[in-house]
């Protein structure tokens, strides 16, 4: 397996790198819902209410909105 280094700001402003394995490139939406099942287990496991499914990138979106986490790129290892 491939592995991507995920850049993003965490809720403390700080730019933080994390490192997950993916046969392919995650676009966004996958790299949110895998950084917020590391950083959030108990969260992750919960539902997005009417935002899945109806809102495209749901996770990215409450990523930002409720923990200040924003994605800032995606790149092979």
């Amino acid at each position: 397996m491939q592995k991507w280094k995920i850049t993003f700001v965490d809720d403390h402003g700080e730019t933080v790198d994390e490192i997950f394995e993916c046969d392919e490139c995650p676009d966004n939406e996958h790299a949110a819902k895998m950084l917020k099942e590391r950083l959030f287990p108990v969260a992750a496991e919960l539902d997005l209410n009417d935002l899945e499914g109806r809102t495209a990138d749901a996770t990215v979106k409450n990523l930002k909105t409720q923990n200040s986490i924003q994605i800032l790129g995606i790149t092979p290892v």
